[in-house]
């Protein structure tokens, strides 16, 4: 039941409650909606700056660097201490892609305060959003960057790897393959930090050309979104339509599974084969070791692994993949893997909150967001047939997060089995379009993110991600 407010309805308003009219025009119901609730423009307004925000985050970035710059030679010249710059901080607070939500947030509260009084921004914030996906995403994206997980992963592709001599390019196809469809079983999120990890390690270490640096994330962003559709429980834009419509593992193997298979190992192949000239050149550079231990410190300074600290760690996955959906018993058993890698901490490297802990704010605030958005997604879509429902899915996941978009088809009681298909196929294929696209996408980032000095740019990016996202696309509609 809606929360009644002093001084209006609960935010957002329900579906329920807008008049069904799908006779009209687009433009007029949109128009009518913002008529009977006009907090929804304002909310959208929001929105759309935090949207703006992230293109923007790049220069933040530079305007930071340029500010310390010019501080330092500042205090060169007066002979004071280098200092850290306080608005280059600030500058460089504004350039993190991950807390540009977080931060636009506060605006829509003091908005939603303004606007409707202190219950509904409490109301909405506390108890109408649901933070069980960040808070997962942090969890497993914690346990996936650990020692022994990495270690196990890399071990593994390294048998596959050997099969084209550990180049760097054998490391790069089966990293972007094999790595992305284990999104199927141990979550999108799992996969995506493991896959970051390793590419990290095993290609861009080998300072690529800023071309095939892009055409790598945007690849591995688009491979993992599609690579999660084999089962119908570890994709966030599956999880949202399976129950709801019945799709269990044979139904999305038959109907999506071996077309996301297909789509990843051609765009693979296809930037391989583009790139086949520099990935010559990154093998000459340094031979790839071919290391047991991922980032292996100083001797003496960790044991080797055993393998049952490997099944223990392996164990704690499991658990957080099965129980994904109750954040009590996920986060729980998060506590006790923390008490438990510190018993060990003589075979473990340092586990880095900072990064998991920046992924799931940047979601939880997209969240926030998104939940205010379906005032407008909702009609767009139930307007639109087979082919036009699957570009616009594509396209409007470039701008919300693609769990939001098949939530919402959920909702639209006129879609019929072709119209489900389409739209489920439109939010996976456009995943890679940008970080905001697919909720793994900022854990990628988050890893990655350093070797790009520092920052993203959203327009490359997208271009990186063009070819693998309209070969998925090809694959989803002429298949």
């Amino acid at each position: 039941m809606p929360l009644p407010l002093i001084l209006g309805q609960a935010l957002p308003l329900p579906l329920s409650t807008y008049p069904d009219r799908p006779e009209a025009a687009l433009l007029d119901v949109l128009r009518e909606r913002v008529h009977l609730e006009p907090f929804n423009g304002v909310a959208t307004a929001i929105f759309l700056l935090a949207v703006l925000h992230t293109f923007a985050a790049a220069r933040f970035t530079r305007l930071a660097h340029g500010v310390q710059h010019r501080a330092d030679d500042r205090a060169r010249t007066a002979g004071f201490p280098l200092r850290p710059s306080v608005g280059a901080g600030l500058l460089h607070f504004l350039g993190e892609v991950e807390v540009v939500f977080g931060l636009w947030a506060v605006v829509l509260f003091v908005a939603m305060f303004a606007y409707a009084g202190w219950a509904a921004p409490t109301h909405y914030f506390n108890e109408a959003v649901n933070y069980t996906e960040p808070l997962f995403v942090v969890v497993i994206m914690a346990l996936a960057s650990s020692r022994p997980i990495i270690g196990l992963a890399e071990r593994s592709l390294r048998l596959v790897a050997r099969a084209g001599r550990a180049t760097p390019a054998a490391w790069w196809a089966s990293i972007l393959t094999i790595g992305p469809l284990l999104g199927s079983f141990i979550t999108e999120p799992g996969a995506m930090t493991i896959s970051a990890f390793l590419l990290a390690r095993q290609f861009y270490d080998l300072q690529p050309g800023v071309r095939l640096k892009y055409a790598t994330l945007g690849l591995l962003f688009v491979n993992v979104s599609v690579g999660g559709t084999l089962t119908h429980f570890a994709a966030p834009p599956v999880l949202m339509v399976a129950r709801a419509w019945d799709w269990d593992m044979a139904f999305m193997f038959t109907h999506f599974g071996w077309r996301a298979a297909a789509a990843i190992a051609l765009s693979t192949a296809a930037y391989l084969l583009a790139f086949r000239q520099e990935f010559s050149e990154l093998a000459k550079r340094r031979p790839m070791e071919d290391r047991e231990e991922p980032d292996a410190p100083a001797p003496g300074a960790l044991l080797p692994m055993p393998a049952w600290l490997t099944i223990v760690h392996v164990a704690f996955m499991v658990w957080t993949v099965l129980t994904a959906h109750h954040p009590v018993f996920f986060v729980g058993g998060f506590l006790i893997f923390l008490g438990f890698a510190a018993a060990t901490s003589a075979y473990q490297s340092r586990i880095d909150l900072r990064p998991p802990l920046l992924v799931g704010f940047f979601l939880a605030g997209l969240v926030i967001h998104g939940g205010l958005q379906a005032w407008w997604i909702a009609p767009v879509l139930s307007r639109l047939s087979e082919l036009p429902l699957f570009i616009s899915a594509t396209i409007l996941t470039g701008f919300n997060d693609n769990a939001l978009i098949t939530y919402l088809a959920t909702l639209v009681p006129s879609f019929n089995d072709s119209l489900k298909l389409a739209v489920v196929a439109g939010a996976v294929t456009g995943g890679g379009l940008t970080v905001i696209a697919n909720a793994p996408n900022p854990a990628g980032q988050a890893i990655l993110s350093r070797f790009f000095d520092g920052a993203v740019s959203p327009v490359n990016l997208m271009i990186g991600a063009l070819l693998p996202t309209i070969i998925a696309a090809l694959m989803f509609t002429l298949f």
